[in-house]
């Protein structure tokens, strides 16, 4: 065989060397610009947010805020690292000297003969990595830091400890911290001098002799004693943490706070396993001096055992056998704590429960009529129905629009006031005829005006009747700036006040242009202003755009919730704001709340789970933000406003007692204004706040018993019924209505809700809130409670019996003809007379139309229905169908008997005969796609309808089902307006 080896390769030879000198210095200039891109990002987020928060003229939150991050992050990294790196150079000035190398040694030798030369590079490169990762987890707790070194005193203590609430919301949440930061820094030292005693030969695994020097033993030593001397300290917390603990309790969930095992057999166990901990503690502590493990390891082997027998087999036996063989009286004195402890932490321990017949006793119901014109101002417009038609009406240009749910107010005229449906028109993008950069930032930058319409009115054709209306808006609000640079859909960011105009508004003579004269925003004029934000927004035409110069602003950040999250980030925002004209202007009304986990006893709940409805499912902006947060207190503590011009953002104190403001005021002072600040103006459009009615009634589903016994029962449970007016499981919101319950004097505007019994449809209590801010009574509760012995139908029943009625369901199924269809309003409840009146707007949209329009109001009370074309013949209706009853009972052997129902009524069933006639026209002419067919049937159908009504309604009158001249009367007296009939009705 030939030698092939140690000859040359044949053929060319590759030379790889070094890349040259040129691509070297290429590389790292772009190694170089990439950092520096990098670190120009990273300042120009830092400097836009300082610019933005300066421009709000809340910088101090942004100076608070990053100091105390910045504060955090230092000490607890450099805490952190002089822990980690003290220990690993003890763990190496601790190394035994080398003797006979074993086959482990021989092996860990190259590893360090390796590192040998970067031993202080390795030493630093870890410490920092830990001390940077110590602080940046140590810098999110800032708001841990501020609320415990500001802590104000609750003046409330606990039932067990008798420690102010204050310990609980505001300290012992900083002292967990501290805890776990010390666990962190121990095992983290553990393990690193632990790795540094075997690379050095400290401990053995393989070698013969000792396991390990008897240095390295009384280091890992001291620093498991430390360990564990921390677990006792985590033990005697333990024992405070009982108070706020989260567990399951069949007679609610989320329960907090202690209960018969808590206190008899887990705090107990606590303290026998503090004691232990410390005991083992000393005992890791002495080793030393005695050099040996065999102590610690039996002591730290008997806590482990411990824990098991004393922390958990002890609890399950006293849980199964002394409190589950009589629970009730077991836990009833700890229900009483949670009860009252619950009450107090969501501002429900006022709550006036008072017992409702449900039945009216009233013989002559036609007296009722007039009653309910003095029981509630009936609100016949929903504003979360007739959003599409002051669209329709109202948006006047396609980049105008209004939101998805109008908002409910007060508005007083002649002395009066009027709930009031109202909406601002603001910017719709989506719109815009031609999208481009420009027109998208510098053109179309605002909305522009009010549009507001009547609550208790619509007009003869089932429009709104709008009491500020057109472009420029004109009506009842006065003059005030109309333009909305700041809104609910305003979303992107736009470039204001320089050399590009901005489209003002359209009129017959054409559009007009305006130029931004307010303050509001960030100058863009200087050049690294304009680059911060080319980079912040990822935006370079900002950077050399001619449509920017001098006086020019970017304004974002511009929805009224982002504008107070982000000026008080130790708020949770209300999910509905709302706009009102107040002094000359628009302001955007938002509510706010403080909130904490901490409040010993109270039960917990998600606030994304118990303000959700039929509204947040289809909007989620209406969703409270933060709504993953679990709670166990809640004050509405602020109101804030935001002006719909300059975005200015006003924080008012409102709860003048909650600690947890008092304590966030101390750590931002200066930013929140005192409840005297609020003007008259402004306080006449402040309102009870949604989610927290929300929250409210979702405890007050349980926690309107004070019994600790029938809590614990559940016989007394509630839940909040699904939203009946859509085929959704979600429920039902709540409703704004000026009303009176039975122990007032008179109307206060008010949010109201039901109750129907556990698994049931049937009403079990109305619930409603004083909503009217500066009355005596804002914020007051009260519960009309059912008798449980009687049924009274519920929202979900209502809904069905008005459905099933024939004549009602005849009458829908015409109206849904053609490609119209039908929408149900809110189904408003209103305690009358001891029974309960129900009353829902029916809108269609038909034909050509895209919007809705009232064209029939149901009413029921008592079992009695009418579905009437105003809500003023529907009462009347109502009472004097029911009044007839009663005043002329059927006599034995008289030959008079009740009138033939409508639908045997000759003329109505002619009328109706011909209705189905001209739909079923109709629907030929769709299929034929014969529109003026189509049109004529519609016609038809139209007459057939309103000759099937007149038959009607003159049968009724001779029957006396249209009621007396009582009914009359108050409909002439009332005008109508107030209540849907009348002129404004038609």
């Amino acid at each position: 065989m030939p030698d092939r080896g140690g000859g040359p390769p044949t053929g060319p030879r590759i030379r790889v060397g070094r890349p040259s000198r040129r691509v070297r210095t290429l590389l790292l200039t772009l190694g170089v610009l990439a950092v520096l891109a990098m670190a120009f990002t990273m300042f120009a987020g830092f400097w836009t947010d300082w610019l933005w928060y300066r421009s709000v003229h809340y910088s101090s939150v942004f100076t608070t805020t990053l100091w105390t991050k910045i504060g955090l992050f230092f000490v607890f990294g450099l805490l952190m690292a002089l822990a980690v790196g003290f220990n690993i150079w003890l763990a190496h000035r601790l190394r035994p000297p080398l003797s006979a190398m074993s086959m482990e040694q021989q092996n860990l030798d190259r590893y360090r003969m390796g590192i040998a030369p970067y031993k202080k590079w390795l030493l630093l490169g870890i410490t920092a990595l830990v001390g940077l990762i110590a602080g940046a987890s140590a810098s999110g707790q800032w708001r841990t830091w501020l609320m415990w070194v500001n802590g104000v005193p609750f003046g409330q203590k606990d039932p067990q400890f008798k420690l102010d609430v204050s310990f609980y919301a505001f300290d012992l949440p900083w002292y967990r911290f501290l805890l776990g930061f010390g666990f962190a820094a121990v095992i983290i030292s553990v393990i690193a001098a632990a790795l540094t005693h075997y690379l050095y030969g400290g401990l053995r695994v393989t070698s013969p002799g000792a396991r390990a020097t008897a240095a390295a033993t009384g280091h890992l030593s001291v620093l498991i004693g430390v360990f564990v001397a921390l677990k006792a300290v985590a033990y005697w917390l333990d024992r405070y943490g009982l108070a706020v603990k989260s567990s399951d309790f069949k007679a609610t969930d989320n329960w907090t706070g202690l209960r018969y095992v808590d206190a008899n057999a887990y705090l107990p166990a606590k303290t026998i396993l503090f004691c232990i901990a410390v005991i083992c503690a000393l005992l890791f502590f002495a080793t030393l001096w005695r050099r040996t493990w065999q102590l610690p390891v039996i002591g730290f082997g008997l806590m482990v055992l411990s824990a098991i027998l004393i922390g958990g087999l002890y609890p399950a036996l006293v849980q199964k056998f002394q409190v589950q063989p009589n629970e009730q009286a077991k836990e009833a004195p700890y229900v009483e704590k949670n009860l009252a402890a619950t009450r107090d932490a969501y501002g429900i321990e006022g709550t006036q429960v008072t017992e409702y017949a449900g039945k009216s006793e009233t013989k002559d119901q036609t007296k009722l009529r007039g009653d309910v014109d003095a029981a509630a101002s009936i609100r016949i417009m929903d504003p979360n129905v007739v959003s599409p038609t002051f669209q329709q009406l109202q948006q006047m240009r396609n980049y105008y629009a209004f939101p998805t749910n109008l908002d409910v107010d007060r508005y007083s005229k002649d002395g009066k006031d009027q709930d009031t449906v109202i909406g601002l028109r603001e910017l719709n993008l989506a719109g815009i005829p031609k999208k481009n950069w420009i027109n998208n930032h510098f053109r179309y930058t605002h909305g522009y005006g009010v549009v507001a319409a009547k609550g208790t009115a619509v007009d003869s054709e089932g429009r709104p009747v709008f009491t500020e209306s057109d472009l420029p808006s004109k009506g009842d609000l006065g003059k005030y700036e109309q333009r909305v640079y700041y809104g609910e859909k305003t979303t992107t960011y736009s470039i204001v006040g320089g050399p590009q105009k901005e489209i003002d508004y359209s009129d017959d003579t054409g559009e007009k242009t305006f130029s931004y004269k307010g303050d509001s925003g960030v100058d863009l004029s200087n050049a690294v202003n304009r680059a911060a934000y080319a980079a912040a927004f990822g935006e370079p035409q900002i950077l050399y755009s001619g449509a920017i110069g001098d006086g020019s602003r970017i304004l974002y950040n511009r929805t009224p919730k982002e504008r107070v999250e982000a000026v008080a980030p130790w708020l949770t925002i209300d999910g509905d704001a709302y706009p009102a004209v107040v002094d000359g202007r628009i302001q955007w009304i938002v509510d706010a709340y403080t909130t904490t986990n901490g409040y010993p006893y109270a039960s917990r709940t998600t606030l994304g789970d118990t303000t959700a409805d039929s509204l947040t499912a289809n909007n989620n902006s209406r969703a409270v933000v933060a709504q993953e947060n679990q709670v166990n207190y809640i004050r509405n503590s602020v109101k804030a406003t935001v002006d719909a011009y300059s975005g200015d953002v006003k924080l008012y104190q409102w709860d003048t007692k909650d600690p947890v403001l008092k304590t966030w005021m101390k750590a931002f002072p200066d930013t929140v204004q005192g409840k005297g600040e609020i003007s008259k103006e402004l306080m006449a459009h402040l309102r009870y706040p949604q989610d927290l009615f929300k929250v409210q009634r979702e405890l007050l589903t349980r926690y309107h018993v004070k019994d600790a016994n029938t809590f614990l029962s559940g016989s007394e449970v509630w839940q909040v019924p699904d939203d009946p007016t859509n085929k959704s499981s979600d429920s039902v919101p709540p409703y704004y209505l000026s009303m009176k319950m039975p122990d007032q004097k008179q109307q206060a505007f008010s949010l109201t809700t039901t109750f129907t019994p556990n698994g049931r449809d049937n009403l079990s209590a109305f619930m409603a809130v004083d909503a009217e801010a500066g009355t005596s009574d804002y914020g007051k509760i009260r519960i009309l409670k059912l008798p449980t012995s009687t049924t009274v139908n519920g929202p979900k029943q209502v809904q069905s019996q008005l459905n099933s009625e024939q004549d009602i369901a005849e009458t829908i199924r015409l109206l849904r003809g053609g490609d119209s269809e039908v929408e149900y309003g809110n189904l408003l409840t209103v305690p009358v007379d001891g029974g309960l009146l129900y009353v829902e707007p029916v809108y269609v949209r038909g034909g050509d139309l895209k919007y809705p329009l009232l064209r029939k109001v149901l009413v029921s009370y008592g079992g009695n229905t009418a579905f009437e074309n105003t809500l003023d013949e529907a009462l009347s209706k109502v009472f004097g169908a029911q009044a007839a009853e009663n005043e002329q009972p059927p006599d034995e052997g008289d030959d008079t008997t009740e009138p033939p129902p409508t639908s045997t009524n000759p003329t109505v069933k002619e009328a109706l005969g011909d209705a189905q006639k001209a739909f079923d026209a109709g629907q030929k002419a769709l299929e034929q796609k014969d529109l003026g067919a189509y049109a004529e049937a519609q016609k038809d159908l139209e007459e057939a309808l309103q000759r099937a009504e007149d038959a009607q309604a003159k049968a009724d009158q001779g029957t006396g089902k249209n009621g007396d001249g009582n009914a009359g009367k108050n409909g002439d007296e009332n005008g109508g307006g107030d209540t849907g009939g009348g002129s404004d009705t038609g």
